[in-house]
């Protein structure tokens, strides 16, 4: 395998004519060969470095992810995808570092470097200070004889055949090898730490994957919000509290736990059923007593497709006691853009 090196490292070479599909098969080639060394000698190496974040995360350190040019980039990314998958970190820029920025670094964070030659300058002058720091080291690199990955703790190869550039130069394959690697380190120290939707939502409240993991109780109406009568609760004081709601329902509640559910689909069929008489009724004897309800640790995705199913407009919200936490409705799902 031929070892690439940064930006200032390959000698020039003739221009090749090739395709964008060639190209990016030589991408795919890349990641190919990475996942058969992950799957064969590079396997312990990549336990050892998912243990170490772990530990790091037990210690309530973080890791600090590092990189000059393209693989700073890449590094960056990194960083981003352990913050959002419940392993903190931070990108440190190598050159900012040797002026200060080095002191974002404590005991018991790990750093990862990204280096595709291991012998990037800004990054080798910091070599010392982050092994003095920083409770390990661990590198991503293509040359595993280079100075930062004999010097790291777990050396983590990215050795690629070729670039996908007609001179062989730009840092392509080797940073799409390396994006791959951080995204499959970082996914798997998450499932180590049994990284869970639930997690997952918590830390993307603004986006639309956090909204489509939200849970209901996070998105219902709650307290004097909810419609509610009694079972003996005349039918004039029914629709009085439905109309003053606004939620096309109300709940039929006895000491707070659920009773069933007034429609306005049930108030219509009642009023077609009895005329004027409806109205001597009682919530109890115009109530539907098997009304479909939630958990409020339910995600709402799952409410809306109780809804889309049911052809319903609303969910009363329960706990493991019968009892009346809130109600969802459909506009409360299409304001977080989950339909």
């Amino acid at each position: 395998m031929i070892q690439k090196q940064d930006e200032d490292g390959p000698e020039p070479a003739k221009q090749e004519s090739l395709t964008p599909a060639a190209l990016v098969r030589m991408e795919a080639a890349a990641l190919e060969e990475l996942a058969v060394r992950l799957e064969g000698p590079m396997a312990a190496d990549f336990d050892r470095a998912v243990e170490l974040i772990l530990r790091c995360g037990n210690s309530y350190g973080r890791v600090v992810v590092t990189g000059m040019g393209k693989s700073g980039i890449i590094a960056q990314k990194i960083a981003a995808t352990l913050s959002s998958t419940g392993s903190p970190a931070l990108f440190l820029h190598p050159a900012e570092a040797v002026h200060g920025d080095v002191g974002v670094l404590m005991p018991g964070d790990v750093v990862i470097a990204l280096s595709a030659s291991g012998e990037t300058e800004e990054i080798l002058r910091l070599l010392a200070t982050l092994k003095r720091k920083g409770d390990a080291l661990i590198s991503f690199c293509c040359n595993l004889a280079s100075t930062l990955a004999t010097a790291s703790d777990v050396a983590l190869d990215c050795g690629v055949e070729r670039e996908a550039c007609g001179m062989n130069l730009a840092p392509t394959a080797s940073t799409t090898a390396m994006l791959a690697l951080g995204d499959a380190l970082a996914v798997a120290v998450s499932l180590r730490k049994g990284f869970k939707a639930e997690d997952f939502a918590e830390l993307h409240p603004g986006g639309k994957l956090g909204k489509r993991l939200a849970k209901v109780r996070d998105l219902m109406h709650a307290g004097d919000a909810v419609p509610k009568v009694t079972p003996l609760t005349p039918m004039t004081d029914v629709i009085y509290e439905m109309s003053s709601k606004k939620l096309g329902m109300t709940t039929v509640q006895d000491g707070g736990k659920l009773c069933g559910v007034i429609s306005d689909g049930d108030l219509r069929r009642l009023l077609e059923r009895e005329g004027g008489a409806a109205l001597s009724r009682t919530a109890g004897e115009a109530m539907n007593m098997h009304p479909r309800t939630i958990g409020g640790e339910e995600l709402a995705a799952k409410a809306l497709s109780i809804l889309e199913e049911r052809k319903i407009t609303s969910l009363v919200v329960i706990d493991r006691d019968n009892k009346v936490e809130g109600v969802i409705h459909l506009h409360d799902l299409w304001g977080v853009e989950l339909i």
